[in-house]
């Protein structure tokens, strides 16, 4: 199965971005090759970017605290494994507290080091790192690998907090829904959201299946088409009847 999770507001977009850049930062950063640590690098300034948009931490400690509030009043209920629960609590715990520690603008050590900072605004030229632009990150991307691995380990090192704390936020929130099968007739398919409430959407369709959705939704209406996918000509509508997972998550 394949899935496409469709945000249904600006937190939870940010969140969804800044988790693809954590594992594309942790996929690169972990291999040995030049081009894959310019990359890496790339990747952190995209996450200062993203990360510094809206006032993400304070987002992350108020939530956390609210599903720390749930889980508590699950304690000396028979029907939850204690264990398991205050495994839970513990790690909340230690995102929160991860999150109070950071201190400042986030990534604001990243702006204040010259160097990356000339690198950022040569990276937003097409072409704008080539050797001769930057011979110093010219040397720096001919280091020994571990070298480079340490660099980045320390740039985004700080940022941890963050990535813990939108982990666990996200676990629970697509754990908070329940998959309804449903088919789209003709590739199109119409729901009204009278009395559903949700902050994710998470469309799944079985992986043989040639079909990509284009979401929209509001309030008050869901609209998934199914297209073919294309990648010369302009996408078309898949005009079968296509069957998918539907599930609607909210924290």
């Amino acid at each position: 199965m394949i899935s496409y999770e469709y945000p249904l507001n600006e937190r939870i977009r940010t969140l969804l971005r800044l988790e693809d850049l954590f594992v594309k930062l942790a996929h690169f950063a972990g291999r040995d090759a030049p081009q894959d640590h310019h990359v890496a690098l790339q990747t952190i300034f995209e996450t200062l970017e993203v990360a510094s948009r809206a006032d993400l931490k304070v987002d992350l400690v108020q939530e956390l605290e609210r599903q720390r509030q749930i889980l508590m009043s699950f304690r000396n209920n028979p029907e939850i494994s204690e264990e398991a629960l205050a495994g839970a609590l513990y790690e909340i715990e230690q995102a929160s507290t991860g999150l109070l520690a950071m201190a400042g603008k986030i990534g604001q050590y990243l702006r204040e080091n010259e160097w990356l900072m000339s690198i950022r605004s040569r990276a937003a030229i097409p072409g704008g790192v080539c050797q001769f632009d930057l011979p110093a990150y010219h040397y720096w991307l001919n280091r020994d690998p571990d070298a480079r691995r340490r660099d980045l380990d320390s740039w985004m090192a700080p940022m941890t907090p963050i990535r813990e704390g939108l982990e666990i936020v996200l676990r629970l929130l697509r754990a908070s829904g329940r998959p309804e099968l449903q088919v789209a007739r003709g590739g199109a398919y119409q729901l009204t959201m009278a009395g559903r409430s949700a902050q994710m959407l998470r469309v799944r369709v079985p992986r043989a299946d040639a079909g990509v959705p284009e979401i929209s939704a509001n309030k008050s209406a869901l609209n998934i088409r199914f297209m073919l996918p294309e990648t010369v000509a302009r996408p078309r509508l898949a005009e079968r009847d296509v069957q998918f997972e539907l599930t609607f998550c909210s924290l």
